[in-house]
């Protein structure tokens, strides 16, 4: 018998937004995880008291990073005996039916022989921004790929949140690389699930609610998002980071140098502090060149 534990993982949240996650999501599973990143301790006892009777709370002490806290609560979720574990941030909600709908894609491609990592819904901006479409690379390029509410679709990243992992092929594929810290968590996990001959599935009828948590802006014709100069960090220096790894395929190489090379140009020269972003997107780029990982620090 399959069972799922779903594994949260807060940082400083807004409460009443875990309150609508915890209440969305606890009876579709058979335990929930909270793993708490946050350092004050009056956060951490607000979100004891939101912990629902299913639920088990692994309280950190400080930001470890999001990869270090999933790979603690599929520890705890192993100790539990579940079959799979489903992932979300704290600022998503998810659709009454979502792990109904994973857990049934996941067994029937199972069962049709396939070797499936992970399976994950669409997801809309709550902001109204941005709808999701699931991506697979062609070429040097990433293709949005369609899906329709009764469709399966064979992509190459999902992002984290939302996303159903067998405990099989996490005890395969290992379990979330702790050293990146926070970005390319997902895309690290996923592109190395590929390469040991897994396959990540979108699901149409499986659906939720997400805050990329993005301020965005238009520029030249076209609208992207902005961050906090220390996330430019971390994209720069573990997406160089992936870069040199020699079971990433040539394809994705070519795509995301590219595409880190404009990120680098645009946040630096166009968009928002620029001589803030340029200097950390050259720090990323430095530590990834001396390979000084983890946690940022001054």
């Amino acid at each position: 018998m399959n069972t799922v534990a779903c594994i949260i993982v807060t940082y400083n949240p807004d409460y009443a937004g875990v309150s609508r996650l915890l209440a969305a999501i606890s009876p579709q599973v058979a335990h929930v995880i909270v793993v708490d990143n946050s350092p004050a301790r009056a956060t951490q006892e607000e979100i004891l008291n939101l912990i629902p009777e299913n639920g088990h709370c692994i309280t950190l002490g400080g930001n470890l990073g999001i990869a270090e806290a999933i790979n603690r609560g599929v520890l705890a979720a192993k100790e539990l005996g579940v079959s799979h574990v489903v992932l979300f941030d704290q600022d998503s909600l998810p659709s009454p039916n979502l792990i109904d709908c994973l857990l049934h894609a996941m067994e029937t491609e199972t069962q049709a022989g396939r070797r499936i990592a992970a399976v994950g819904p669409r997801y809309q901006d709550v902001k109204g921004q941005h709808s999701s479409p699931f991506v697979k690379l062609n070429g040097f390029r990433l293709q949005r790929i369609p899906c329709a509410d009764d469709e399966l679709v064979s992509v190459d990243l999902l992002i984290t949140s939302g996303s159903l992992i067998s405990i099989k092929a996490l005890d395969e594929i290992g379990l979330m690389e702790a050293q990146l810290f926070i970005d390319y968590v997902d895309t690290e996990w996923c592109l190395r699930a590929n390469s040991r001959g897994y396959e990540i599935i979108g699901v149409g009828c499986a659906q939720m609610e997400h805050d990329l948590g993005n301020q965005f802006i238009r520029l030249f014709g076209r609208t992207i998002p902005t961050h906090s100069s220390l996330r430019y960090y971390y994209l720069m220096r573990n997406g160089l980071w992936l870069l040199k790894q020699k079971w990433v395929s040539r394809s994705w190489k070519i795509m995301d140098a590219r595409r880190l090379f404009l990120v680098s140009v645009v946040y630096s020269v166009f968009v928002g502090r620029r001589f803030e972003n340029w200097k950390m997107i050259s720090l990323g780029i430095w530590h990834a060149i001396i390979g000084r990982m983890g946690k940022y620090s001054e």
